[in-house]
């Protein structure tokens, strides 16, 4: 069974955690994958937007914790062994180095790494019963795979502080409350209200949404002066464009633009 399904649907690329049996927990073998799948996606034209997400009941559970998996890890070469930012790290600079918009589509547990995945996300979106939590604390662990990078970032240094020392599992209302998420849907009708979203960012601007998630993603390393003249400099390659000249004339014309990414 292949662990890593994609699909392309309407301009987005769904990339779908297949290990349903293990609540779609990542391995490095996996999580290789799914950064080459992101790195081709962001290569792609045909490609406008990427969904993540998990098939059964799970979105992603973490590591995964079975003795067999545990002895591959074991098993790695001296160059992986090695490596500063490890499989996880790898993993998380994919999400972000990927040139189209990232939606994790959050259909059940997302738990250690798994959350990681999601909080690297440009956009997340919820099942109303599905939970999350950062869960290294009880297995005597500490975080990695940038969740103590995204997570404050995304709901502030006291909770994030809270649910990374308690490791306590949040619900997807509390995770809306708390700004993890963007949006909870119920489950009767997720994948359709994601795939909805999915489809009219692909019907963007794609030179415009790749500047502002580039714009975005370094917004707190920059001083506002550096972050001033990046915005300038985006915003004269936009102008340089057909599609400004595609989005003026159906603004005139009062019609749905037709943006082609040129």
């Amino acid at each position: 069974m292949e662990e890593l399904k994609i699909a392309q649907i309407d301009g987005v690329r769904v990339i779908t955690l297949n290990r349903p049996e293990r609540l779609n927990a990542l391995h490095e073998a996996l999580a290789d994958e799914l950064v080459k799948a992101l790195a081709d996606a962001s290569r792609d034209d045909e490609v406008r937007v990427v969904v993540l997400t998990g098939a059964g009941r799970g979105f992603c559970a973490g590591l995964d914790l079975t003795s067999q998996s545990l002895e591959k890890e074991s098993q790695r070469s001296r160059a992986v062994q090695l490596d500063p930012l490890g499989w996880v790290g790898r993993q998380a600079l994919a999400v972000t180095a990927c040139d189209k918009p990232v939606i994790a589509a959050m259909n059940g547990i997302a738990a250690g790494a798994g959350l990681a995945l999601a909080l690297a996300c440009d956009l997340r979106y919820i099942a109303e019963d599905a939970t999350l939590t950062t869960g290294y604390i009880r297995r005597g662990l500490s975080p990695d795979a940038g969740v103590t990078y995204f997570l404050p970032r995304l709901c502030g240094m006291a909770d994030a502080t809270e649910l990374i020392m308690t490791g306590r599992t949040v619900t997807a209302d509390e995770a809306n409350a708390l700004r993890i998420v963007n949006r909870v849907f119920a489950r009767a009708t997720f994948q359709e209200e994601v795939m909805k979203i999915a489809r009219e960012l692909a019907a963007g601007p794609p030179l415009a949404l790749t500047h502002s998630k580039r714009l975005l993603a370094g917004t707190y390393d920059h001083s506002l002066a550096d972050q001033l003249k990046l915005e300038w400099t985006a915003i004269h390659q936009c102008f340089a464009s057909e599609d400004v000249r595609e989005g003026i004339q159906s603004f005139l014309e009062k019609r749905a633009p037709q943006f082609t990414g040129k």
